[in-house]
């Protein structure tokens, strides 16, 4: 009986551990014309499965945030050791692609993705990397943020004060969201001041998945109790 009450909680822990991410290229490693700025159509880089939202946004790596990414016929690139500022710019969680994004009046962007495979009325975690630092060639401190929006629900991550020439370290976010129907779309909008300086946001590892049911997390811990019960029964057959 223990056993198999072990291996029922092993099922339902593991489902809740690992639970399933509904986002597509979510750590943007996958992309058409390696890294560089967002086009929505040819002769720019595009990122799988995500649509460019807005004006100018750049896919970038770890070996090209400060050095520079094609940028129309110039170069796009953030203040870095690389570049004249030692402001402890690093790269993402995990080391690969990231998203950065204008959030400076008209020329901010974002990437939106159409989600499937919601369950209405139920909740779901949505998780992500953001970080923040400054063109350079600019001058001047500056705010940046991200708009997170799944339908009609959306949040706004606290903003991040960046000095002229810094770097503001990676954070990670959950926002909880509730669905409303079987498809919703997702979008990241960048969202800073002041505009032109410019404020750059970075995005990477989005995450959407499912908040357990109520029901499963009381089964689990009827579970659990149950495994103290009989070994609370065998330490006492042992000792009588």
């Amino acid at each position: 009986m223990r056993i198999l009450i072990l291996a029922a909680l092993a099922g339902l822990s593991g489902s809740a551990a690992q639970a399933v991410n509904l986002v597509a290229n979510g750590d943007f490693d996958l992309s058409t014309n390696g890294v560089g700025q967002l086009k929505t159509g040819a002769g720019g880089t595009i990122v799988t499965n995500w649509t460019k939202t807005g004006n100018l946004a750049w896919l970038l790596s770890p070996a090209t945030d400060d050095v520079g990414v094609p940028y129309g016929g110039s170069m796009f690139s953030i203040w870095g050791p690389s570049n004249g500022s030692n402001n402890g710019l690093t790269a993402s969680p995990t080391g690969g692609n990231y998203l950065a994004a204008d959030g400076g009046g008209n020329f901010a962007a974002g990437v939106k993705q159409t989600i499937n495979g919601l369950t209405a009325g139920h909740s779901y975690n949505v998780e992500f990397d953001h970080a923040a630092g400054q063109q350079h060639g600019f001058t001047g401190a500056t705010t940046e943020a991200w708009r997170v929006s799944l339908g009609t629900q959306n949040f706004t991550t606290v903003p991040q004060l960046t000095a002229s020439h810094g770097f503001s370290p990676w954070l990670h976010q959950k926002f909880v969201f509730t669905a409303t129907s079987a498809s919703a779309v997702l979008e990241f909008f960048a969202v800073g001041t002041p505009a032109g300086v410019p404020p750059i946001s970075f995005l990477d590892n989005v995450t959407l998945t499912a908040v357990p049911e109520p029901a499963t997390w009381a089964l689990m811990l009827g579970g659990f109790a149950m495994v103290g019960f009989a070994a609370r029964r065998r330490r006492s057959s042992v000792a009588a």
